[in-house]
C-alpha cells in the first residue's frame, strides 16, 4: 500500500501541475484559436526567473514566484501587443503558429545565453517528510503545490464567469465583431488572455521546478504535454484541463513505477489515443452532430 500510494502521490502532484498548464493552454489555444507552441517557455521562463530571484539574489521562495508571474505576464502582453495583434489581422491561420515557434526558439536560446545550457536546482522551502493521507503518501511540497494550483484554477474560474472582464473574455471570443459594436475593448481582450496564459504557464514553472532541475529546452515537452491534456479534455473546457491533466499524472507515474519509466511520456500519448478512438472531442468536449 506504501509503494502505491506514494505513486498515487506523486501523479497527484504532477496531474496537478499539468492541469494548470493545460487551463493556461485552454485560454490561448481553445478560446483564442491560437496554437501557441511558445506556451511551454513561459514554463521554462518561470522557473527561471522564480530560481534567479530566490536562490542566486537570495529573497524568498514566494518573492520568486511573484516575480516569475508577473515577469510572464509583461512577456506575454510584449508579445501579444508586438507579434500576435498584427497577424490575427490576416486570414492565413499558419502565420500566427509559425510566429510561436520562432518565439518558442528566441526564449530557448535567449535562456541558455542568460542562464547556460548546464541544468540548474532550485531549492525548495518544504522538509522532506513523508504524510499519509487516506491511500496517498505526499509531501509538504506536494500538498503546497496542489492546494496552489486548486486555489489559481478556481480563481481563474471565478475571472471567467463572475467577472467583467471574463464577460468581455467570453463574449470576444464567440463574436469578436459584435462585441467591438457593443464596446468592448477587443485588443485588450486577447492581450490579457494570452498574458494570463502565460502567467498560468510560468506559475506552473516555479511549481515544477522545486521537483526537477531546470534547463532551458524544458518547455518544449511541457508544450507537447499541454496540448495533450487540452485535446484529451476537450478544446476550451476547464473541467477537461483539470481531469485530464490529473489523469495524465497519475498514468504516468504508475506507469513509470509498475512498468518502466524510461516509457513514461509514452504513456500518456497511449491514453490519448485510447480516450480519442471512443470519443473524438475528447472527455469534455462538445459532442459534434454530423447532419445528412
Amino acid at each position: 500500500m506504501s509503494e502505491i500510494g506514494q505513486y498515487l502521490g506523486n501523479g497527484l502532484t504532477l496531474g496537478a501541475i499539468y492541469a494548470l498548464m493545460a487551463v493556461g493552454l485552454t485560454l490561448v489555444f481553445g478560446y483564442m484559436n491560437v496554437v501557441n507552441f511558445a506556451h511551454g517557455e513561459f514554463y521554462m521562463i518561470g522557473a527561471y526567473l522564480s530560481y534567479t530571484v530566490a536562490d542566486v539574489l537570495g529573497l524568498s521562495f514566494i518573492s520568486g514566484l511573484l516575480a516569475a508571474v508577473l515577469g510572464a505576464i509583461v512577456l506575454g502582453l510584449a508579445i501579444d501587443s508586438g507579434v500576435l495583434r498584427k497577424l490575427r489581422e490576416h486570414e492565413d491561420i499558419a502565420l500566427p503558429i509559425l510566429a510561436t515557434i520562432g518565439i518558442s526558439i528566441l526564449l530557448q536560446n535567449g535562456a541558455m545565453l542568460v542562464w547556460s545550457p548546464v541544468p540548474q536546482t532550485a531549492g525548495s522551502p518544504f522538509s522532506s517528510d513523508s504524510i499519509d493521507l487516506l491511500v496517498a503518501r505526499t509531501t509538504p511540497r506536494n500538498i503546497f503545490i496542489v492546494v496552489v494550483v486548486a486555489v489559481t484554477i478556481l480563481a481563474a474560474h471565478l475571472l471567467m464567469t463572475r467577472t467583467r472582464i471574463g464577460l468581455d473574455m467570453r463574449a470576444t471570443f464567440q463574436d469578436s465583431t459584435a462585441s467591438w459594436l457593443m464596446g468592448v475593448n477587443v485588443r485588450r481582450v486577447y492581450a490579457m488572455t494570452f498574458a494570463l496564459g502565460a502567467a498560468l504557464a510560468a506559475l506552473s514553472g516555479v511549481l515544477i521546478a522545486t521537483i526537477f532541475q531546470i534547463t532551458p529546452t524544458m518547455g518544449a515537452l511541457a508544450t507537447a504535454k499541454s496540448f495533450v491534456v487540452v485535446i484529451l479534455g476537450g478544446l476550451g473546457s476547464f473541467p477537461g484541463a483539470i481531469v485530464g491533466g490529473l489523469l495524465l499524472g497519475l498514468v504516468e507515474s504508475l506507469g513509470a513505477g509498475y512498468l518502466s519509466a524510461g516509457y513514461k511520456d509514452a504513456f500518456g500519448l497511449l491514453v490519448l489515443l485510447a480516450v480519442l478512438l471512443l470519443l473524438p472531442q475528447g472527455l469534455f468536449g462538445a459532442r459534434k452532430v454530423v447532419q445528412e
